[in-house]
C-alpha cells in the first residue's frame, strides 16, 4: 500500500500539470485585417501635397489597418515589402497617367486582406543628357563598386549630408563579404540587372552568387546562407536578377529608384532609391536610407 501511495503521489501531480499544459495550447481567433486605408502626398522640391498636378512623378503611399502587422504595396506590378505601411514610389512614365495600387495587409497567422486604389500621376521630369550618357552610354554600361578606393563604402548620419560620417571602408577591406565581384547593368531601356558573381559566368553563363547586407533586412530577399559578422551578413546566397531603373530629381536632387528588391552593394532595404551625392563621366558616389531609418550608406561605384 505504500508502494502504491508512493506512486500515486507522483502521478497526480503529472496530471495536474499536462493538464495545464493543454491549457496553454488554446488560441484566439486570429482576425482577418479591415478597415484598409491608403493615403497619398504627391511630392515635389521635397514638399508632400495633395495635388497631381506637381511633375515630379513620385508619390508617398501610407497604407493603415485593423489587425495589421505588416504591408506589401503592388504598383506598377512590382510587390514591394514595406513592414510599416509607408512607402516612396517614382512613376517614371512622362505625362499624366493613372496607376493602379494595391496595399496587401498581412494579420497574425499570414492571414491577408487588400485594397485597390487608382492614382493620377504627372511626370514632367527628363533627365539632362550628360546623366543618361554617363549611367548607360549608348546602349548599357557595366557598373562595380569601387573597391580599390578608400571610403568606397560608408554610412553616416540619416538623411544627413556625409554618408561617410560614421564610417568608410578601407580599400579593398571588404574583399571576402560578396560585394566586390558584384556587376551592376544600367540599360537604356530601363533595365537594372545585378550580376551577384561575376568571376564565374566564362564560358557559360552563371546566375549564382552571393551578396552582402544588414541583418534581418536582407531576409527580404528570400534567398538563403551567409554567414552573420556582427550586424552584417556575409555571402548571402543569391542569383543574378533583372528589374528597371529610373531617374527622377525631387527638389532637384538626382535620384536613382530600383524596381522591386533592387539594390547595389549593401542591402539595406528601404525605398531602393539612391541620391546622386556626386558625379563624373565615369564615377559615381550614391547614398540611400536604410529600412530601419537608422543610417545613410554611401557607396562608390565606377563603370568598367
Amino acid at each position: 500500500m505504500k508502494n502504491i501511495k508512493n506512486i500515486l503521489g507522483l502521478f497526480l501531480p503529472l496530471v495536474v500539470l499536462l493538464s495545464c499544459q493543454e491549457d496553454d495550447l488554446t488560441i484566439g481567433d486570429i482576425d482577418a485585417p479591415n478597415n484598409i486605408e491608403i493615403a497619398l502626398n504627391y511630392i515635389d522640391e521635397g514638399t508632400p501635397s495633395a495635388a497631381p498636378g506637381l511633375g515630379s512623378g513620385i508619390v508617398e503611399f501610407s497604407a493603415s489597418a485593423t489587425n495589421a502587422i505588416s504591408y506589401h504595396f503592388v504598383i506598377q506590378g512590382v510587390t514591394k515589402l514595406q513592414t510599416n505601411g509607408v512607402l516612396s514610389h517614382n512613376f517614371s512614365v512622362l505625362g499624366n497617367n493613372t496607376y493602379t495600387v494595391t496595399a496587401i495587409a498581412y494579420g497574425a497567422g499570414g492571414i491577408s486582406s487588400s485594397k485597390t486604389i487608382e492614382v493620377e500621376v504627372l511626370s514632367l521630369y527628363e533627365p539632362p543628357a550628360d546623366l543618361l550618357e554617363m549611367l548607360y552610354g549608348t546602349e548599357s554600361r557595366v557598373w562595380r563598386i569601387k573597391s580599390e578606393a578608400s571610403g568606397h563604402f560608408g554610412l553616416g548620419a540619416p538623411n544627413g549630408d556625409a554618408p561617410f560620417g560614421y564610417f568608410a571602408a578601407g580599400a579593398d577591406s571588404k574583399a571576402e563579404v560578396g560585394m566586390y565581384d558584384d556587376r551592376y547593368i544600367f540599360n537604356k531601356d530601363g533595365t537594372f540587372t545585378h550580376i551577384t558573381d561575376s568571376t564565374n559566368d566564362d564560358p557559360t553563363m552563371d546566375p549564382s552568387g552571393t551578396v552582402f547586407g544588414r541583418e534581418v533586412l536582407i531576409d527580404e530577399l528570400g534567398g538563403s546562407g551567409g554567414e552573420a559578422d556582427g550586424a552584417d551578413i556575409l555571402n548571402y546566397i543569391f542569383n543574378d536578377y533583372t528589374e528597371q531603373w529610373s531617374l527622377s530629381a525631387p527638389g532637384g536632387v538626382e535620384t536613382i529608384s530600383l524596381s522591386g528588391l533592387a539594390f547595389v552593394g549593401y542591402y539595406i532595404g528601404g525605398n531602393h532609391q539612391y541620391i546622386i551625392v556626386d558625379r563624373s563621366a565615369n564615377e559615381m558616389t550614391l547614398k540611400s536610407l536604410d529600412g530601419n531609418g537608422d543610417f545613410d550608406w554611401g557607396f562608390v561605384l565606377t563603370a568598367e
